[in-house]
């Protein structure tokens, strides 16, 4: 027997239990687990620990017993699916762990609805910011989310109702396989208002739209997509560029993204899009542009995108350390910006400065020189077809400089 033995259980408690499982409950000096899992074990007479709070310290104490003594902990479902599992691993070492899983919560939760779910994705809202939540389901037409008493399946309803996801089927299952099991379906609208819901509950949300397509891997969306300040034909990167930009950025699904001088928002959502696990950060100091850029956030479904109201260099102060910023405005202070944003920027991150006029092209060249950076420079001119009487002609956009650097 391994020193520590983690055994998943439903909440059936030991009749849901295998005889091996029982066996290493047995065979142990000490129980951990909640509260509700240790009271299935009451003729236990070692030492019990009662993992709540701080769990983080509670596994340290797991880790220091287990030199001396053999441990059973048990934990809900699949211990190693969204679960303590993998903590300790990480503390006590994978030779002296083994796992006796039960099936998880969520397949119980497919299973009672009589759903297959095989094509269906897992969202851990438990202990998580609920930010983020909108942008990686652009992308599922199925999903289970694990909740807590903060994101219960209410507030998530009325979140998502935030943002007019309102095309779901939601079924929430609660206390699975306990004596008091419920199973019920619901429309988002009359779930935002449900109340009396249990805390052990999993909420399945399934798409009701017959010809919904999730958004496109690439994207390409033209200015008038989105809201913009008029009549200049608004502060925003042009389709063409953008792409080019966003690319030249290199995000991961996971990225930390500065967009500085954001204006109408658009580098920002399409990032945000991209580091779907990620978050992006965008600087404006206009308060129209701001006002501009949260119609376009709640439009275009991307809650990972953070506004800054505020004038860089000074509001970059305390953002999280990026791994791609874009500056696409300046107002004036360039050079600080260049120069704050390699010291912040992540070994291997990527700068991308647009430039229009001959002088910021200028100053971001000579700056990034100072700096001893050679940049990567694309000058790009573009021209769109344009409808003439019964004739098409090309019109020019101005042409733009995009700066490049990786930081080592």
């Amino acid at each position: 027997m391994k020193a520590v033995t983690v055994i998943g259980i439903g909440d059936d408690g030991c009749v849901g239990l295998s005889s091996k499982a029982m066996g290493a409950v047995a065979r142990a000096r000490v129980l951990a687990g909640g509260e509700r899992h240790l009271d299935f074990f009451p003729q236990f007479d070692g030492e019990r620990i009662v993992i709540k709070g701080d769990v983080l310290k509670t596994v340290d104490k797991i880790a220091e017993l287990s030199a001396e003594h053999t441990i059973c902990v048990l934990a809900s479902g699949d211990p190693l699916f969204f679960g303590i599992g993998n903590l300790i691993l990480k503390k006590v070492g994978q030779d002296h762990v083994e796992f006796i899983p039960a099936p998880s919560s969520v397949q119980n939760a497919f299973a009672k609805i009589g759903l297959k779910w095989d094509d269906a994705e897992t969202i851990s809202l438990h202990g998580r910011p609920i930010e983020g939540f909108i942008t990686k389901i652009q992308s599922i037409s199925k999903l289970a989310c694990l909740t807590d008493e903060t994101n219960s399946p209410s507030k998530i309803a009325k979140y998502l109702l935030q943002y007019s996801e309102s095309e779901w089927k939601a079924f929430v299952c609660e206390n699975l396989g306990g004596k008091e099991e419920r199973v019920r379906e619901f429309d988002l609208q009359t779930l935002s208002s449900t109340e009396g819901i249990s805390d052990l509950n999993v909420l399945i949300l399934v798409r009701t739209e017959p010809n919904w397509k999730p958004s496109p891997l690439l994207p390409f969306l033209g200015e008038d997509e989105y809201a913009k300040r008029l009549p200049k034909k608004g502060l925003i990167t042009k389709k063409e560029i953008r792409i080019l930009s966003l690319a030249s950025l290199e995000i991961r699904p996971n990225s930390i993204v500065w967009d500085i001088g954001a204006g109408s928002g658009a580098v920002s959502i399409e990032a945000a899009r991209i580091a779907k696990e990620g978050k992006v950060y965008a600087i404006e100091v206009d308060p129209e542009g701001i006002e501009i850029c949260s119609q376009n956030i709640l439009s275009h479904k991307t809650d990972n995108v953070f506004l800054i109201h505020g004038k860089a260099p000074q509001a970059l102060e305390g953002l999280p350390s990026p791994d791609s910023i874009f500056v696409g405005g300046s107002k004036g202070n360039l050079k600080e910006i260049i120069k704050l944003s390699l010291e912040k920027l992540n070994p291997g991150g990527c700068l991308v400065v647009n430039a229009i006029t001959l002088d910021n092209v200028s100053e971001a060249y000579k700056t990034f020189r100072e700096l001893d950076h050679i940049p990567e420079v694309s000058m790009v001119n573009i021209s769109r077809g344009q409808k003439l009487a019964d004739y098409l002609r090309y019109e020019s956009l101005n042409p733009i400089h995009i700066f490049k650097v990786r930081k080592s």
